[in-house]
């Protein structure tokens, strides 16, 4: 009593997991229709995810912040220095030479001083408008959701058990487990019975 109590725990959960992906497509039995959760509220899941993700994952004020922040100047500032300087030393050359002929060192030196500080100022104004520009050009939730929605419901199963594999496994042996509890209880209580 108690094994096949417990195939029958087993069995019960394995067939309401693999009802979480099949059918895919409704299949009427009897007038009932069937068809997997996931198939079934694909797009209702492809939805939430996909506010989710825009709201709670990835805000734009949370990107925003990051892009405007004034020590992401600081980690590109040598590369912006030594563009400032290759500008100011080569490429006003040759196209005003009569006028870098007049520019020395310290001239070069400050003119670098004064665009990086108008850098320093300019650049979280410059990421904030950016990334404003960037939320309204980029939808994240519709592309979510477009994204989500357009898996195959094959790729979606495949996701989720790459995901949830040993819990899936789990509650297959935790009804197992249940049921063959339940076995040995039927049985004490068969045998107190007698």
């Amino acid at each position: 009593m108690p094994v096949i109590s417990g195939l029958i725990g087993w069995f019960t959960n394995w067939v309401a997991i693999k009802m979480l992906f099949h059918p895919r497509k409704p299949v009427k039995i009897l007038g009932l229709t069937f068809q997997g959760i996931f198939p079934k509220r694909q797009q209702q899941f492809a939805e939430k995810l996909g506010r989710m993700v825009s709201v709670e994952l990835l805000s734009f004020q949370e990107i925003a912040q990051a892009i405007s922040n004034p020590q992401n100047i600081k980690r590109i500032e040598p590369i912006i220095e030594a563009h400032i300087d290759h500008f100011l030393r080569v490429r006003l050359a040759a196209e005003m030479s009569i006028i870098s002929a007049f520019v020395g060192e310290k001239t070069i030196g400050k003119l670098k001083s004064a665009f990086l500080a108008e850098l320093y100022s300019l650049f979280p104004e410059l990421m904030e408008k950016y990334s404003e520009t960037l939320r309204e050009e980029l939808d994240l939730e519709k592309i979510v959701v477009e994204k989500v929605a357009s898996f195959s419901s094959d790729k979606l199963e495949q996701i989720l058990y790459q995901i949830m594999s040993k819990e899936l496994q789990f509650v297959e042996l935790l009804g197992g487990m249940l049921g063959f509890l339940i076995g040995l209880a039927q049985l004490g209580l068969t045998m107190i019975a007698i």
